[in-house]
């Protein structure tokens, strides 16, 4: 961790993900006071490594995916009181719904049917240049998650620049699964220079 306190201010925000950092709330369920974080080792999701399985497939086109169609809700379904582990509080969701607001936070929606029929699943996160900082993620469908980190993939894919930087925070076993890896404060520091020299996506 690298400090305590601030606030969560757009301005604040962005400088924090520009320097690395992310804030999380160090309270039961994500209360304050308020942290910022940059983990050691860091995960980070190689654009080129996605591991896509066969029954991933076949999710990917049984559900339907949006990008920023209904970005509250996403976050909303991330912040559900019944997870485990739950760190986004009221102030955090109103937070990155002013950065969405801004073009600064962007999310990924999967629909079991035709998009905006039922929401299973998404995940958001906060795009400066190249760089693509995942916040969190929920399902409510097998593979839902799954299916949204392939539709960010492609996103963050679409023009070919190899300066995107995708960071996860911290490596899970199931993200491991998925193709995430560790790499040291230090490297992650300096992909992310590099990283924010490139341009936006295209959301």
């Amino acid at each position: 961790m690298a400090g305590t306190g601030g606030d969560l201010e757009p301005g604040t925000l962005l400088a924090a993900y520009r320097l690395g950092m992310f804030p999380m709330g160090l309270g039961g369920g994500g209360a304050g006071p308020l942290g910022w974080w940059t983990p050691d080792p860091r995960g980070v999701l190689p654009l080129d490594g996605l591991r896509v399985s066969r029954s991933l497939r076949r999710s990917v086109v049984r559900l339907a995916t949006t990008v920023d169609a209904a970005f509250d809700d996403v976050v909303a379904g991330c912040a559900d009181p019944a997870r485990p582990h739950r760190w986004i509080t009221p102030e955090v969701a109103r937070a990155y719904g002013r950065l969405h607001r801004l073009g600064w936070a962007h999310s990924v929606e999967v629909w079991d049917g035709s998009p905006g029929e039922r929401l299973v699943g998404g995940l958001y996160g906060v795009s400066v240049g190249g760089l693509f900082a995942g916040e969190s993620m929920f399902s409510r469908a097998t593979d839902a998650s799954k299916v949204a980190l392939v539709r960010l993939v492609a996103v963050l894919r679409a023009d070919g620049d190899p300066r995107r930087l995708l960071d996860v925070q911290w490596r899970t076993d199931h993200l491991a699964s998925l193709g995430v890896v560790e790499v040291s404060r230090r490297e992650y520091a300096a992909r992310l220079r590099t990283a924010l020299e490139a341009p936006h996506p295209a959301w």
